[in-house]
């Protein structure tokens, strides 16, 4: 076996399942909290990585950085996980709040309405063109770890670390904090926790901004790592952050980010030793053979149906 070959596809699958991890997690948390799929998750995500370009063009573009690097980079993430949080809100107050009562199909064809907004709205403010992160230009590549077959670069680090770093904040933020526990709260019974005094509406506003948040992240480290953003690039990553936070258990938060690794490993040992023809085949094949053995997923649990 190539060994060297093979971990450079484990540390392809990490970075990428990292992305899809912090996607799901917007996905999991939402539907934990209101069943309900937001499927404009995937253009939130993209706008986070417009954000991030956006951040890198004020400050001169790729060719003139007049900051620090990390320091850049600190304030790509920030505005973009700012600037998602917000539209995050913003699409729970005005598309999903009104239909909270309504059938599930409702919201489910509003979030389909958002998520072709945004593309649309991107399209239009941006236009169609790809644009680049140019990382080449004010990071070397050339840094990070190379041992023997590992060959690992100084932004494939950042972002598998930064990844699992807010990973591990929300994990904390849910088990720990009064906010957590109202999230907790309201996910179990959503009446039981408004007669107990939880603000509900706070808490799912809290939810939105916090899953936008981390989509938004995962839009710059995208832009970092693979360097093109378009208007477009929402759409199949959303699809398969949906696809992890279901194969890890929709819901659960540990599952999400294990069903995001299992995605971005199954995707880069796919693309490296068959094809990345069928890269996204297999990846839904998974969500389909998954769905037939458990459909709750690896680490979900079967609602309880009550008579």
């Amino acid at each position: 076996m190539d060994w060297d070959f093979f971990v450079q596809q484990l540390v392809n699958g990490l970075t990428l399942g990292s992305v899809y991890a912090l996607i799901a997690l917007g996905y999991t948390m939402v539907y934990g909290i209101l069943k309900l799929l937001n499927f404009a998750h995937g253009e939130v995500y993209m706008i986070g990585a417009f954000a991030g370009f956006g951040v890198l063009t004020v400050f001169g573009g790729a060719l003139e950085v007049t900051l620090n690097v990390i320091v850049l980079i600190g304030l790509m993430l920030g505005v973009a996980m700012l600037g998602s949080g917000l539209l995050g809100v913003a699409i729970e107050r005005f598309a999903y709040r009104p239909l909270r009562n309504a059938p599930r199909i409702a919201p489910l064809i509003s979030a389909l309405g958002v998520a072709f907004f945004l593309q649309s709205s991107a399209l239009l403010l941006f236009g169609a063109d790809f644009r680049s992160y140019e990382t080449y230009e004010y990071i070397d590549l050339a840094s990070g770890i190379h041992w023997g077959p590992l060959n690992i670069s100084v932004v494939r680090i950042a972002v598998i670390l930064t990844a699992f770093a807010l990973m591990l904040a929300l994990t904390l933020l849910v088990a720990r904090t009064r906010l957590g526990k109202a999230m907790r709260a309201t996910a179990f019974d959503r009446e039981a926790a408004a007669m107990q005094g939880i603000d509900v509406d706070r808490v799912i506003v809290a939810t939105f901004f916090i899953g936008s948040a981390l989509a938004g992240a995962a839009g710059v480290m995208v832009g970092l790592v693979f360097y093109k953003v378009y208007h477009l690039m929402g759409f199949v990553a959303g699809l398969k952050g949906f696809t992890a936070a279901v194969v890890g258990g929709i819901g659960s938060i540990p599952g999400a980010m294990l069903g995001g690794l299992v995605i971005g490993l199954s995707e880069a040992f796919i693309t490296g030793y068959v094809s990345s023809t069928f890269q996204d085949v297999f990846v839904f094949s998974i969500l389909i053979v998954l769905l037939l053995l458990r459909p709750s997923g690896l680490l979900g649990k079967a609602d309880v149906q009550k008579v």
